[in-house]
């Protein structure tokens, strides 16, 4: 006997951990979730950064990481999946921790987006261990923000080649 599951609805909007975890529906869009939230972060950095410094950027992070851990729990309650695609607040808490020391420039920006893309896929140690072993709103977040840690310190590098 063959079983067919339906796929869950699609979450609505107006729940504000949705539209929170979906960053205001960039993880909605068709063909790679992470790649679109990762690109919706980027605005948010350059404004963050240009308005506060580093040290706004910083702030915001650390608050939208918190925010994530709650959001992207009420999004696995909402979907029934552990990790839905759909999420991407922990793309734009990793992204901005990957832009926080870097220049407000679009080479650096640019450079930041493809670093954290490569490591948010393969997931260095220990991201990899992390999306393996912690589960629920805090797994989805933190493997994200590990992965960023690399982009982070590469960038940091990078500073002291390029100018």
């Amino acid at each position: 006997m063959i079983s067919v599951t339906t796929p869950p609805a699609r979450p609505s909007l107006r729940d504000p951990a949705l539209l929170l975890a979906t960053w205001f529906g960039a993880g909605l869009l068709p063909k790679a979730p992470g790649t679109w939230g990762s690109l919706a972060a980027l605005p948010f950095a350059w404004i963050i950064v240009r308005l506060g410094g580093p040290d706004a950027l910083a702030a915001a992070t650390g608050l939208v990481f918190l925010v994530g851990i709650w959001a992207a729990g009420r999004a696995i309650g909402a979907t029934g999946l552990e990790d839905p695609q759909l999420v991407v607040i922990d793309e734009v808490a990793g992204q901005w921790l990957v832009l926080l020391l870097a220049p407000t420039t679009l080479f650096h920006y640019a450079l930041g987006f493809a670093l954290f893309r490569l490591l948010d896929i393969t997931k260095p140690w220990p991201a990899c261990w992390a999306d393996r072993q912690v589960h629920g709103g805090l797994g989805v977040m933190l493997d994200d923000v590990l992965a960023a840690v690399y982009g982070l310190l590469a960038m940091v590098a990078l500073r002291w080649v390029l100018p």
